[in-house]
């Protein structure tokens, strides 16, 4: 019975063979119902035509046969009985399956008009693969800003040049992001998150595989641009995707990984560079990058493309923009070191102040503007923003000054730097949950109220700095700014999006998330602009009050005290060599100081605008 060499038997095979053309007639006859996953096409009907008019599942027969009849042409009998005992058990649970398949058909026609209760947990799964793509394109511009010396040695790279490793990716980034609303239109969002995604993995490899300043600068270029419609399309998808109590939770996941992403940058960053190379930095967004978007295109609602819309795409309104948000940038980068009213700087912000205000009088007399500016006309809309705004300025303010003070004031490296702001992020995490529950109950303009304040607060605690400063006093800012984070991100999104009718959501997240960038820039820029102009006339400062004999600048400096006890006047040429680091590190110190205060101060400020804003519906009510 068992006899593997037993001869073929010519009888069972004709079996076997007419079982086969059984099978063609039964699948013939279902014409465009059959196919490979299931045999009848959920929500058609059986046809009283050929087979089926004596069978209602006459292809399990062939199956169930098959199964049988293929050993016994081999002369096994025991393999044939056992097959087909658990093929008998496997084909009744299908067969009931197809059952329920068949008799739901307003069911399974309602995925594309409600995802999120027809099959949730695809939609869900889908979200976190965009998420997942977002977090990947904020972290990229955190690792690489921890290792730009490498690189810079690497490829050797004029110093004077290095910062346009991150600019470029930049510039680009904030051009992508307004564009979300009119390329989602076009791509639908499903297919815009895929095609941003597999482009960004593979600007990441081809930065890996850069041998030249040139080439890195090109690859990076179309990296910032896919990473920049990756993060606006996760905000879409929370109000796209999710009715209205799923909505807080949904917000959180994408609100805690933006957030994070920045403070584990210089972890992750320092790690790989001080590990492998500086390559991973670029390699390690490859794999999970083709699993998101595999995820995402398997998961994501389907809707139809619409590439029509391309051939009426704004080209006046797409370069006026495009201008103003590039001179924007690089007048921001420049102000600091050039002034803000140099010839550079200047004519860059008046290019761009000449190329928004065309691109605003464009966008609101066309009736299919590139990005829709009706949408700051909505109150909530418009306060939502100010407050993503201010945003940008306390969150890109406070993850830029931590890492200048530990770097160049310390000394720690890049993983130092990174395990001390790790406190921020696991607050956030911790807080997460609270978030959620209060954002369901309560007013997002009282929430909002709270967290900036908060903020402000923990943000105008390190500005009490001295150069002796490290983990342990930078702890509770830490723990204050990370518990406050949350409530400044999800009721002022809620505030913004949450009212929007769905087709204004694309267009109105993209300027959301844009107002969070520019405040970042802008926050950056003031914050260099107070180091580079006051760290000179504070370091003056301090020495006058080292020669006039004052212990407490000595004590703050880390001067030893008899070198200035009763002191009056200047010091001797070894005494200022040796003094001259101390008082030098001092005055950046104080310079950093007054960049956290006029930070926790305009931080602050935002709540101000709370009281314009509507009053918003509490989920479910």
């Amino acid at each position: 019975m068992l006899a593997w060499n037993a001869p073929v038997s010519l009888v069972w095979l004709g079996i076997f063979g007419g079982l086969q053309l059984f099978r063609f007639w039964t699948l013939a006859t279902l014409g465009r119902r059959w196919t490979t996953r299931i045999i009848i096409v959920p929500g058609e009907q059986l046809r009283a035509a050929g087979p089926y008019r004596f069978l209602r599942h006459p292809n399990y027969v062939v199956v169930i046969g098959e199964i049988a009849v293929l050993p016994l042409c081999f002369g096994m009998p025991l393999y044939a009985m056992l097959f087909s005992i658990a093929n008998a058990i496997i084909l009744t649970i299908r067969i009931k399956a197809e059952n329920i398949a068949l008799a739901g058909s307003r069911r399974a026609n309602a995925i594309d008009t409600d995802p999120i209760q027809a099959r949730p947990h695809l939609v869900w799964t889908g979200f976190i693969a965009m998420c997942l793509g977002m977090f990947m394109a904020i972290l990229d511009v955190q690792v690489v800003a921890t290792s730009l010396p490498t690189i810079q040695s690497a490829l050797d790279i004029d110093p004077d040049q290095m910062s346009w490793i991150q600019t470029a990716y930049l510039i680009a980034e904030v051009i992508a992001i307004p564009l979300t609303g009119f390329l989602t239109r076009v791509l639908t969002m499903r297919w815009l998150f895929v095609v941003s995604l597999v482009v960004f993995v593979i600007a990441s490899a081809g930065c890996a595989a850069s041998g030249s300043f040139g080439q890195l600068v090109g690859w990076r270029v179309l990296q910032g641009f896919a990473g920049g419609t990756l993060i606006p399309s996760v905000f879409s998808a929370v109000f796209l995707l999710f009715p209205e109590n799923k909505q807080a939770l949904a917000t959180t996941i994408a609100g805690v990984l933006a957030v994070l992403a920045p403070t584990v940058g210089p972890i992750v960053g320092g790690w790989l560079t001080e590990t492998y190379s500086w390559h991973w930095l670029f390699l390690i967004n490859v794999i999970p990058g083709i699993l998101a978007a595999g995820v995402a295109a398997r998961s994501l609602p389907r809707q139809p493309i619409s590439l029509s819309r391309l051939r009426g795409i704004d080209v006046a309104g797409l370069a006026a923009m495009s201008i103003s948000l590039v001179c924007l940038e690089i007048g921001l980068k420049e102000a600091p070191t050039s002034g803000w009213l140099s010839t550079i700087s200047g004519g860059l912000f008046v290019v761009a102040a000449v190329s928004a205000a065309f691109f605003i009088w464009r966008s609101l007399r066309i009736a299919s503007p590139l990005v829709d500016l009706r949408n700051f006309r909505d109150r909530n809309f418009l306060v939502g923003s100010t407050l993503s705004f201010v945003l940008g300025i306390g969150l890109f303010g406070s993850v830029y000054l931590m890492p200048v003070f530990l770097a160049f004031v310390r000394g720690h490296n890049a993983l130092d730097i990174g395990m001390t702001m790790l406190v921020t992020g696991i607050a956030q995490l911790c807080t997460a949950p609270i978030a959620v529950a209060l954002e369901k109950r309560m007013d997002p303009r009282l929430l909002s109220a709270a967290g900036f304040t908060l903020f402000a607060v923990g943000i105008g605690m390190s500005a009490w700095q001295d150069p002796e400063t490290d983990f342990d006093a930078m702890f509770w800012p830490q723990i204050i700014r990370g518990i406050s984070i949350m409530f400044c991100l999800l009721p002022p999104t809620r505030l913004a999006l949450g009212n929007l009718s769905a087709d204004r959501v694309p267009d109105a997240s993209g300027l959301f998330n844009l107002m969070r960038n520019l405040g970042g820039a802008l926050g950056i820029a003031l914050i260099d602009t107070i180091i580079y102009t006051r760290s000179e006339p504070l370091g003056q400062k301090l020495w006058s009050g080292l020669q006039q004999g004052n212990l407490d600048i000595a004590k703050f400096i880390g001067v030893p005290t008899a070198m200035v006890v009763g002191r009056s006047g200047s010091f001797d040429e070894q005494a200022t060599a040796t003094l001259d680091p101390l008082v030098q590190t001092a005055a950046t110190v104080q310079a950093l100081n007054e960049a956290w205060l006029i930070v926790a101060v305009i931080t602050v400020l935002a709540v101000l605008c709370l009281p314009f804003a509507n009053i918003v519906p509490k989920v479910g009510s």
